[in-house]
């Protein structure tokens, strides 16, 4: 089926029998889909999930765009026979009806077989992408695989510490922020007034995350902050109204500032990001936004979230 197969070909890049006797499904940390792992599974170590003690089975899980779930239904019912040897099925779970597809391919020289689920959660689509090498078969087989999926489970939310903890950096100032919510679990989380089915744009919010290399010549930092500020999905109408070099905790950093409009309701609002450069390896970058008429309070509590990011160890 063409939308799950992408799906699942990316999750495997970026991080990808029967039932567990223990009743319990487990949760990833960090995600709100979770459910009971086959035996053999434990916690992944590199990716949201589970995975056999020599990693040849794995098991990720995640969360996608709320919309994620009916498009997949619709694909399913214009096309319920599948097409290119893609085996289409659902299921019932507690998490409402699952639907999946079942396939074979490679992974590298090795022949697998590849499953696919996707199930309704609220505010969120549930997505499971599973792969099991042909000589694992046996053991996981389909219906093992069928069962693991029925017993997925979704939870209202997630503790904000169980997000926080998951993140490379500590945060020791949430400035009321009291809608936390992970983005990418370990990569980078959003801190809002707003909530996520109302839409953030409205509200004041943040998103904290890293990113890979940055430039080391100040000219070059300069240019750079102030592409990415441009680049900043959901804003539009963007003009930069301030980018100049700062020390964020002693550190050097750049700050741009833009003007804007942002959701469907367009919104007029001012942004601001901090990038916080890194000698080696990842630097820190922060979006903060705020409707215009809310700026001034708003800033306030940014740069209070932002002085308290400090490393962990």
């Amino acid at each position: 089926m063409k939308l799950i197969r992408p799906l699942a070909a990316l999750a495997f890049l970026i991080a990808s029998a029967l039932p567990a006797l223990a009743a319990d499904a487990v949760f990833p940390p960090g995600l709100r889909l979770g459910m009971v792992p086959l035996v053999g599974l434990s916690t992944a170590k590199t990716f949201p999930g589970f995975e056999s003690e020599d990693g040849s089975v794995k098991v990720l899980i995640t969360e996608l765009p709320p919309a994620a779930y009916g498009e997949v239904v619709s694909a399913f019912n214009s096309n319920p026979a599948g097409a290119g040897g893609v085996k289409q099925d659902k299921i019932e779970s507690p998490a409402g009806l699952a639907y999946f597809t079942t396939e074979s391919g490679k992974a590298g020289e090795t022949p697998v077989k590849r499953y696919s689920m996707i199930v309704p959660g609220a505010g969120f689509s549930g997505y499971v992408a599973v792969q099991i090498p042909e000589n694992a078969t046996k053991i996981y087989t389909d219906e093992a695989v069928r069962q693991m999926f029925a017993s997925a489970t979704t939870r209202k939310q997630v503790s904000a510490e169980e997000q926080i903890a998951l993140m490379p950096f500590k945060i020791t100032d949430l400035a009321d922020f009291k809608d936390i919510r992970t983005l990418a679990p370990g990569s980078s989380i959003i801190l809002a007034d707003g909530n996520e089915s109302a839409g953030y744009e409205s509200k004041p919010f943040m998103i904290l995350g890293l990113i890979g290399a940055t430039p080391q010549a100040a000219d070059d930092r300069a240019r750079f902050a102030q592409e990415a500020a441009l680049q900043i999905p959901g804003v539009r109408e963007s003009r930069v109204t301030m980018s100049e070099p700062i020390r964020i905790n002693g550190q050097q950093g750049f700050e741009t500032r833009i003007d804007g409009v942002s959701g469907k309701d367009k919104t007029p609002v001012t942004v601001v990001q901090w990038i916080r450069f890194s000698s080696g390896g990842a630097s820190l970058r922060i979006i903060a936004s705020a409707p215009r008429d809310q700026w001034q309070a708003a800033f306030t509590r940014f740069r209070a979230v932002r002085d308290g990011i400090q490393p962990k160890g």
